[in-house]
């Protein structure tokens, strides 16, 4: 066994060694590269699960009580909380590496675009506000930030997967 601490068994018994930059799930000694990627993760996921709460309370309030007072506006509410509710499953299941996650944030900041747009430059469309309503302004924005953020985050570690396989194959066949 090596009495090297970043190494946790022998290179050559098959056991993991944490300094060989190729590896993908290489750490620095002391593991904070590993900790700050999960704990930025997890701060995704709490958020976009306080939101899909949110959204799909206020949804299931209004398309219960008031449907039929604005239909459109409350639909989309429900179409909110459902896009909130999809993407907490899938980065909870799936992390990072859900091509599904990417194509539903797409899809979100789509929805946000053009329900904020209309409330914002055509207020006569919409009897009442919904949550994308004026780009997220009643939940402080986050509805538009959120997002963009979880987009970034989803292509940064789709491209770091994919240069770290790259590398990989580069260095067996060195």
């Amino acid at each position: 066994m090596s009495s090297d601490p970043t190494s946790t068994g022998p290179a050559s018994a098959g056991g993991p060694d944490r300094r060989d930059p190729s590896r993908r799930d290489a750490v620095d000694p002391t593991g904070s590269v590993r900790r700050r990627e999960r704990g930025f993760a997890t701060l995704l996921i709490v958020v976009y699960g306080i939101l899909a709460l949110a959204a799909t309370g206020r949804a299931t309030y209004e398309l219960a009580t008031k449907f039929t007072e604005a239909p459109l506006p409350y639909a989309l509410s429900l179409l909110s909380a459902l896009t909130y509710v999809v993407v907490t499953v899938l980065l909870v299941r799936r992390g990072a590496r859900s091509r599904a996650a990417l194509w539903v944030c797409g899809i979100e900041l789509v929805g946000i675009l053009v329900v904020g747009s209309l409330t914002t430059f055509a207020p006569g469309l919409f009897e009442v506000s919904t949550v994308w309503s004026h780009f997220g302004s009643g939940y402080g924005f986050v509805p538009l930030l959120l997002p963009i953020v979880a987009i970034v985050y989803l292509l940064v570690h789709r491209r770091a997967a994919a240069r770290g396989a790259s590398d990989a194959g580069r260095t067996v066949s060195a």
